[in-house]
């Protein structure tokens, strides 16, 4: 069982019958931590025959493209990442065009196409600018992946409809591809392609299975006798294998680390100190510890060790150290942080800070009636800490007040990432990736009793209970939420104002709270900034709402009253 994506990779590139070579090729194979978490990335760019500057450009892009998708967020998805650095490095190349003597003449400047493959786990991704190629080779059949960005006045005359650095805006091409072993891809520019027929190509990578850097050569000298008269660039990359992780695999990582004890207070427990057992369920164990090194000095933390009963459970001990791993990587105020350990663990277990306070759940409990500005405080509170997870491309998906703490000072802090979906761990192979893990039913979002995946605005859906169940003590909902597993049950699903005539809520804040629990989230909030920023200041379109119609409010009360004007209306009919 091979555990990881393994390559044989061959380049060539040389400048033909030109002057100079203004093509450039990059093919970056990282160590296995990023290896795993970020893939490999192969690049090629060819610069345009008006331009003297456009190698540097083809340079610049290539390098840049494969030095920046390394430094991009780990958490954060292939197209994410590589949609970002490409728009930067256009971004640049045009912003060196427009410092130049080249400003008014575009096509002059830093100007080049690309064409880029990011290999992650089993999955190809391609993104695409311009004229190069990206092909597959599989079963013997070639297949272009890409579309030229080439525009055609005639038979022999064209230009380039799209190419990096040429406007400020650019759209990119992205694809992705399943990956099979003994895969060929080929990344080639347009002075090879146009001059080597695809059978030609075929033959010779088959002639030359084991060497793909002799395939490349031969390809592009081919090219060459063919009379081409452009620069010869061209990537040979051949799949050896790709990672078939099974559950044993995957178990045996975790036993690498001894399963922890229930451990008593006074215990000493691999370096810390048990001070207080916190909560003990059938899913952990929690317990306030303190580092023995300089006890008294030490802080408090929380130190939580997984079920005795779930050690074989592989798919619950993923997800229960993909904790701690989410945490590290978000730095908010407003999210739990995990203790920065000096030395090797021997056990499996997670160490975090200790908040002093209370659940936002005990709070509830403790304050049924709360102002609408102190919910709001809290709310707002909330929302800087899923932006957080937002931005890195995650979605939290258990967002309940079991799971928020509110220390003694008030602030408020997002202690668990048990659900959590990482964009960029979605897309390694794991027996697990496809489980679809629900939140807490109450608080979930309609979209997941679908079986549909969760986005940003399923967050701010339970956001928005929250918010709701503070100020009424109830859900907007009530149970029917998980009940409505269909898209027609859904659209029966009918909101329940928060307009009351014992407490004083603006009408503006119930038409906010309605479009944020709106059972389509195509209908809710593009971002939670909108949401939060409707909660505090009246939205134009709500200042003209002070009560919902009654057909709304009371229905039955609405058919009555129209059933007596009717009524009213037959009688005078009748008498006249």
């Amino acid at each position: 069982m091979v555990p990881k994506l393994t390559v044989s990779s061959g380049q060539y590139s040389d400048k033909g019958r030109k002057a100079i070579n203004q093509d450039a090729l990059s093919f970056t194979v990282p160590n296995d931590t990023l290896l795993n978490s970020k893939g490999i990335v192969c690049a090629i760019a060819d610069g345009i025959s008006t331009s003297s500057v456009s190698q540097v450009a083809s340079q610049a892009v290539t390098q840049g493209l494969a030095e920046d998708y390394f430094c991009s967020a780990e958490t954060w998805s292939v197209k994410k990442s590589g949609l970002h650095v490409i728009t930067a490095l256009n971004a640049w190349l045009f912003s060196q065009t427009q410092k130049s003597e080249f400003r008014f003449e575009r096509e002059k400047g830093y100007v080049c196409t690309l064409s880029a493959v990011i290999l992650k786990s089993t999955t190809a991704h391609w993104f695409h600018v311009g004229d190069s190629r990206i092909y597959l080779l599989r079963n013997n059949e070639l297949t272009q992946l890409t579309c030229d960005h080439r525009q055609w006045h005639n038979e022999k005359d064209s230009y380039l409809s799209r190419a990096m650095g040429v406007q400020y805006q650019l759209e990119i091409d992205y694809g992705q591809l399943a990956l099979q072993e003994n895969d060929v891809l080929l990344l080639m520019t347009d002075g090879v392609y146009e001059f080597v027929s695809e059978q030609h190509i075929i033959d010779i990578i088959t002639y030359c299975p084991d060497s793909p850097s002799t395939a490349a050569q031969q390809i592009a000298e081919l090219a060459y006798k063919h009379n081409s008269d452009d620069n010869l660039s061209i990537q040979v990359v051949c799949i050896n294998s790709i990672p078939e992780l099974s559950v044993n695999d995957k178990l045996h990582e975790f036993t690498e680390l001894t399963k922890p004890p229930i451990l008593q207070v006074r215990d000493e427990f691999d370096g810390y100190l048990i001070v207080k057992n916190i909560h003990a369920s059938s899913r952990s164990h929690v317990y306030l510890a303190r580092p023995l090194a300089n006890k008294k000095g030490s802080p408090l933390l929380v130190l939580k060790t997984p079920s005795i009963d779930l050690s074989d459970d592989v798919a619950y001990l993923e997800r229960f150290l993909q904790e701690e791993w989410i945490a590290r990587r978000i730095n908010n105020p407003h999210v739990l942080k995990p203790h920065a350990q000096s030395k090797q663990r021997q056990y499996l277990y997670t160490v975090f800070e200790y908040v002093e306070g209370q659940t936002l759940y005990q709070w509830m409990l403790d304050n049924p009636s709360p102002t609408l500005e102190i919910v709001r405080g809290i709310i707002e509170q909330i929302a800087v800490g899923i932006s957080a997870f937002h931005r890195l491309e995650m979605l939290h998906q258990d967002l309940r007040p079991q799971n928020i703490m509110i220390d003694t000072s008030g602030m408020v802090k997002i202690i668990d990432f048990g659900s959590t979906k990482v964009a960029g761990l979605a897309e390694i192979n794991s027996p697990f990736n496809n489980q679809l893990l629900l939140g807490t039913a109450q608080y979930s979002a309609p979209e997941y009793f679908l079986g549909e995946a969760g986005c940003e605005q399923s967050d701010q859906f339970s956001l928005a209970v929250i918010a709701y169940q503070m100020l009424t003590g109830n859900l907007p909902y009530g149970a029917k939420v998980a009940q409505a597993n269909t898209r027609a049950a859904q659209r029966k699903l009918r909101y329940q104002s928060v307009l009351h005539d014992e407490k004083a809520i603006p009408a503006w804040v119930d038409a906010t709270l309605k479009k944020a629990l709106h059972p389509n989230p195509f209908n809710r909030y593009h971002e939670l900034s909108e949401f939060i920023y409707d909660l505090r200041y009246p939205n134009k379109s709500y200042l003209a709402k002070t009560r919902p119609p009654l057909a709304e409010r009371d229905p039955v009360a609405f058919w009555q009253s129209v059933s007596l004007i009717l009524c009213l209306v037959i009688i005078y009919l009748l008498s006249v």
